[in-house]
């Protein structure tokens, strides 16, 4: 998963043609953490999209900007546009995950 870790970078990335998908997390974020633990699960079933996490405190315009409010966050973007926001809320479990990505993406 690359690192977004400017506007700039964000702004090329969201531009693409094709689905992407952003996992907005931070450091000090316990909830993240668990994240960590099974998104290589999620990537087993999703790993043919670009993957990229952006750190909520190195970038945090993009954050806010993006009306992410909980942490962790998975946003899908393409041709610069937000398509879906899974809200940390519904992001404690890779099925959690898994269900929102199917719904999105099919």
């Amino acid at each position: 998963m690359e690192h977004i870790n400017t506007k700039v970078r964000f702004n090329e990335v969201i531009a693409s043609e094709e689905p992407i998908i952003v996992k907005f997390f931070a450091d000090w974020c316990p909830d993240c953490k668990r994240m960590d633990m099974f998104i290589d699960l999620v990537l087993a079933e999703y790993g043919n999209y670009k993957w990229f996490e952006l750190n909520n405190d190195e970038v945090p315009d993009v954050a806010s900007e993006q009306e992410v409010m909980g942490i962790p966050s998975i946003l899908i973007f393409q041709n610069g546009e937000k398509l879906a926001h899974l809200h940390s809320a519904n992001a404690k479990s890779p099925e959690e995950v898994i269900a929102f990505l199917q719904q999105q993406l099919g």
